[in-house]
């Protein structure tokens, strides 16, 4: 397993200890365990930087989750922070071919999924690619693209690797927020404005039980979108503004507004991140998981109960002061 300290992976994590499965981890700071402390997981010391450290770790593994793939969060050129995500996915599929793994099952991103062609009135899926220098100088997107094709690739030489593509992730577990601590700002009634802009939210719960589900079931070389709902950004919000008691959306955002914010976020180094994403809103889509339902079970549940599951578990850490939210 590379990546149970982090959000998904430690949800794949919980999953695969809940199924009766012996998980072993590799994480790079020593006595870090994200949100899994309290599960029996063998612990692994390693770097993906440095790939002689994997061995130990992949020595008896008959399945490996990647879900630990290099995430940029600073400024630089994109074609370095490429080169890293390439340079550590390599060493882990290198690594995975030599302990010859039965699964390799490889976390990417939405991001991967491009828009369906001009004319095709119908949601992204899996035929569907993001297309190289189209965001130039989008790192997150340039980088996952890469890294995934690497995966693809190593599937044609004879890796049995299957690859998941979650949606916008949500859910309880999240102990260093990303896209939480938007939710987050949002539970505590900062979520004033909105987007005119359509997400897909699935349930970090969903997303781990997929994984457990295409280490059989998945088809090796294989790509499957782990999406939930498409919605409104505004109609997302609002929800989660009634289920946390605060004032809902109230002012669109203009595009232009985001395009200058952008602006600034590339000349802002610990603004990096913001930045990839601010200039990508166009491309914000909904997706079509149809592949993943059918091939891997994948049954969404309600957003209303994620969302009040996240808040709960937000509030059982002292994040937001609210009473414990029940739906249904």
């Amino acid at each position: 397993m590379l990546g149970a300290t982090g959000y998904i992976g430690g949800a794949i994590a919980r999953a695969a200890v809940e199924a009766g499965w012996r998980v072993c981890s590799l994480r790079r700071r020593p006595g870090a365990v994200g949100s899994v402390g309290d599960l029996a997981i063998e612990w692994f010391e390693g770097d993906l930087d440095r790939p002689e450290t994997l061995p130990p770790a992949f020595g008896e593994a008959e399945v490996v989750f990647h879900a630990a793939g290099y995430y940029p969060r600073r400024s630089g050129p994109v074609a370095g922070h490429v080169a890293l995500g390439v340079h550590q996915t390599r060493g882990v599929l290198e690594a995975a071919a030599a302990a010859g793994v039965r699964r390799l099952i490889y976390t990417s991103s939405l991001t991967t999924i491009g828009r369906p062609p001009l004319g095709e009135s119908r949601s992204a899926d899996e035929r569907d690619l993001y297309l190289p220098g189209s965001l130039p100088t989008a790192a997150y997107y340039e980088c996952k693209f890469a890294m995934e094709n690497e995966v693809l690739r190593a599937c044609a030489a004879g890796l049995p690797a299957v690859v998941l593509n979650p949606t916008a992730v949500l859910g309880p577990g999240d102990t260093t927020p990303t896209l939480g601590g938007i939710i987050l700002a949002a539970a505590r009634g900062w979520g004033w404005a909105w987007l005119e802009a359509e997400v897909n939210l699935v349930d970090v719960r969903d997303v781990a039980a997929a994984h457990l589900a295409a280490v059989d079931r998945g088809e090796v070389g294989q790509r499957y979108i782990v999406g939930g709902h498409n919605l409104p950004l505004r109609q997302a919000m609002a929800m989660l503004a009634s289920l946390a008691g605060v004032p809902g959306p109230r002012v669109r955002i203009p595009m232009a507004v985001i395009d200058a914010l952008g602006w600034i976020s590339d000349r802002l180094p610990w603004l990096a991140l913001l930045g990839n994403h601010l200039r990508t809103v166009r491309d914000w889509q909904g997706y079509d998981a149809a592949r993943a339902h059918r091939a891997l079970g994948l049954a969404p549940r309600p957003l209303e109960a994620t969302l009040a599951d996240m808040l709960n578990d937000y509030a059982a850490r002292g994040w937001i002061k609210r009473k414990a939210i029940v739906v249904g």
